[in-house]
Parts: C-alpha cells; sequence; structure tokens
C-alpha cells in the first residue's frame, strides 16, 4: 500500500503543477479560481462562472436506440436485457445546421453529464448534436463492440464510425451542412483515431475534430488513475472514498447487474458530509475509475465467455447473487484488463507481441504523423491535468504546435464548464 508522504511524492512524475503552461496563458490572466487538480476534477466550474447555455425545455431532442444486428445478440445473458440495441441522443435545429457528434470518457454513457453540457453549448451555437456513450461503457460494450473488449483504440474507433454512419443513415433527412467531431477525456482519444478513419472512408469529411484532456499514454494515463485508488490515509488502511463508492455501488450493482459511475455520484459523496480532504479527494477520484474499469472488466468477460469472472456455463439471471463478482472485478484494475483481456486478444491479431508494444498502438504515439499534417484537428487540456505523465505535454507540443492550448489549471477535465474555455471551443469550430 502507498503511503501518502505528500501529493507529489505519490504522483511522481505527474505535471501538478504549472511549471508547464501554455506561453500564452497564465494563472492569472486565466482567472479559474480552483488550484486544486483534484476538487476542480470532481467538482467543475463555479455556476456562476459557466457560459449560458439551451434549457432542455427549449431543445428539440429525443432519445433513439440503434440496432447493430449484432452476432452475439442470441447469446447474449439475461442480465444484459436492454443490451442489443445502443441508445444515443439526438438534438436537432429546424432548418440546415452544422452537425457535432460528442463521444463521451471513459464508462461514461450518452446522457452523462459532460455530454449533456456540451450539448446545451453546441446547440445554443446552433449546431444539431449527436451524443454517443464511450465505447467503455456497458451499453457500448453490449450493442456496438464488435469484440466486446474495448481498449485497443482501432477497433473501438471502427465501432464508433460504424455507429456513426448507422446514426446517419437512420436520419437522413436532417439537413447537416457540415460534420464535426469532439470527445473529452478517453473519447477525445476515440476522436483523433476516428477521425483518420474518416479521412480515408469519407461518410463525414470532418470540418474540424476538438480533443479535450486525451490521455496521450493510455498505460501511464490509467497507471496515474490507479495510484490515486490505492492511496493510504492511516484510516484503518483503506481509503475511506474506496468503502463509500463500494458500498454505494454494491447495491446498485445486485439490482442492476452492472456498474455505473457518474460525475452526479461523485459529486455527492464530495459534498454529502464533510469536505474531503486533497488525499481522500485524490482517492475518490482514483477509486472512481477503477470502478468504470470494474464495469469493463465484468461484461467483458462475461460476453466472452472467458471464465475470469464468472465461470463458464454459468447461468447468470435476476436471481443470482453478483456482488461476489462485483467484488471480483473491481479487484482488476486496468493494467490487469489489459493483460488478460486486452493483450491475449491483441496478440491474437498481431501474431503475439508486447503489453509496450500494444500500449503504443493504442496511445496517441501511433497517430504521430498523421495528427501533425491534419490541420483540423486541435487540442485543449491542462497543465495539471491528473491524466499526463512525463513527456506527454512535450508530444503534444511537438504534435499539434500551435493547433495545442494548455490551460494553467482544471484538473482532468474540471474546466470543460468554464466560460473562457466554451469560447475557445466555439471560437474554434467557427474557424
Amino acid at each position: 500500500m502507498l503511503r501518502l508522504l505528500s501529493l507529489a511524492a505519490l504522483l511522481a512524475g505527474l505535471p501538478l503543477t504549472l511549471s508547464v503552461q501554455a506561453a500564452s496563458i497564465d494563472a492569472a490572466s486565466y482567472g479559474y479560481p480552483i488550484t486544486n487538480a483534484f476538487e476542480a476534477t470532481i467538482g467543475g466550474t463555479p455556476p456562476e462562472l459557466r457560459p449560458a447555455v439551451a434549457n432542455d425545455e427549449d431543445i428539440d431532442q429525443a432519445d433513439y436506440r440503434l440496432n447493430l444486428e449484432a452476432v452475439r445478440a442470441e447469446t447474449m445473458p439475461d442480465i444484459f436485457w436492454n443490451g442489443e440495441t445502443l441508445p444515443y441522443r439526438l438534438a436537432q435545429q429546424d432548418g440546415p445546421a452544422p452537425l457535432i457528434f460528442i463521444i463521451a470518457g471513459t464508462g461514461a454513457q450518452y446522457s452523462s453529464g459532460k455530454p449533456e453540457f456540451l450539448k446545451k453549448l453546441f446547440y445554443a451555437a446552433g449546431y444539431h448534436v449527436v451524443q454517443l456513450s464511450s465505447p467503455t461503457s456497458y451499453d457500448f460494450i453490449t450493442a456496438a463492440s464488435r469484440r466486446a473488449t474495448p481498449g485497443i483504440s482501432s477497433d473501438d474507433a471502427q465501432d464508433l464510425y460504424r455507429v456513426m454512419e448507422a446514426i446517419k443513415a437512420e436520419h437522413s433527412e436532417l439537413q447537416v451542412t457540415s460534420y464535426n467531431l469532439t470527445g473529452y477525456s478517453l473519447g477525445a482519444l476515440n476522436a483523433a483515431f476516428v477521425s483518420q478513419i474518416d479521412d480515408s472512408k469519407h461518410s463525414f469529411n470532418f470540418k474540424r475534430v476538438l480533443m479535450l484532456n486525451p490521455p496521450v499514454d493510455l498505460l501511464t494515463s490509467v497507471g496515474n488513475l490507479d495510484r490515486l485508488s490505492r492511496v493510504e490515509l492511516g484510516l484503518n488502511g483503506k481509503p475511506p472514498s474506496f468503502d463509500m463508492l463500494f458500498e454505494r455501488l454494491a447495491h446498485y450493482f445486485k439490482e442492476k447487474g452492472r456498474i455505473e459511475v457518474d460525475e452526479a455520484l461523485i459529486f455527492d459523496l464530495q459534498n454529502s458530509k464533510e469536505r474531503l480532504s486533497t488525499p481522500a479527494m485524490a482517492s475518490l477520484v482514483g477509486s472512481a475509475f477503477r470502478f468504470s474499469v470494474a464495469d469493463i472488466v465484468y461484461t467483458s468477460d462475461l460476453i466472452n465467455k472467458r471464465g475470469l469472472i464468472t465461470p463458464v456455463g454459468m447461468e447468470i439471471d435476476y436471481s443470482t447473487e453478483l456482488v461476489p463478482f462485483f467484488k471480483k472485478a473491481a479487484a482488476c484494475n486496468f493494467r490487469c484488463y489489459a493483460e488478460q483481456h486486452l493483450l491475449p486478444l491483441w496478440q491474437q491479431h498481431n501474431n503475439g507481441g508486447t503489453l509496450a508494444q500494444l500500449d503504443k498502438q493504442v496511445s496517441l504515439y501511433a497517430l504521430e504523423n498523421y495528427l501533425k499534417t491534419s490541420p483540423k484537428i486541435s487540442v485543449m487540456t491542462n497543465a495539471d491535468d491528473l491524466i499526463l505523465g512525463p513527456g506527454d505535454l512535450s508530444f503534444l507540443r511537438r504534435t499539434f504546435g500551435e493547433r495545442l492550448t494548455i490551460y494553467p489549471l482544471g484538473g482532468h477535465c474540471g474546466n470543460l464548464d468554464y466560460r473562457v474555455n466554451t469560447d475557445a471551443m466555439l471560437e474554434f469550430f467557427r474557424g
């Protein structure tokens, strides 16, 4: 167990100071008031500093379900009764308008907090908006992932692209003047791979692609978050945030057969009794990520009948006691998932290979030449982003040049709803 002597010692190598920033943006002129990266990550921007966005009652929107005729539909476990069709949300303008696809971050559904905020922002600016769940979410894994093993970025992008083409076909009457793409966190990494596919297939010919707080090296990013979940606070040897989340989510898992961690739950835990300390907030962020990974592990294992979490041949239905499987899945962090699920699948289709080689293929390094030469793609990130490691900002600088914006504060996606950021987003897509 790691001992928290200081946050800097725990997160050795993470860019949590302001020593590395975009030259044109300093903390004083930027004006974002939250200097604690973990607090920003959990709480986001104070309401008075957020932009005016569209109200739900003023948005012409509806939820749809996409039937992709997954080949495993007949063998889908009963506990995934609603997993054969993929839900998504479309908000449409009254008349011709540009359209923007939004890809959610790790484990997040299309209707979670950040896609909803971005929808309201872009809709108010005159865009049709399509909200997509992350390829790592339960609904995408069950209904749209061909291999039900998310994390191989090229495969995830192919699955996303197939979904986007199907949505375009389903709404052929929609008057679209141009197509655009954005994603946050893992969704930003997905957006880069999707953009590369589109440059070959030309189904959309994206005008602009914006990556918000992307991971650069996937294993580095998830390693950072895994370490946070193991912070020892000196309280009975376990982080209280992990116990709080486990208790809340175990009950949910018992009822639903899957795990759901969203912004509302984390914010509620942070504000429920007393304000958490910085180490406790760090542990809470890491623990939330661990449980998102647990959902991936459980869902992928059960669909593929690997037997690592649930015994092969065991009938899983609503009478099955699921909490023991939840505990087993929660014990598997992302590296465990990569080694036990991703790597064997990747080796099967690539004549072997190591985890380090896989990491290069699923991270932004695999797209370096493409990203350097694609002027339509830009990145916005933060100097104190929790998921960045040594050398990541240097990679982004040499790859994107003037197409990169580094804000000095905001943690991981905590400033997506800050007026300075949203003004820059809208300006980018108007360009």
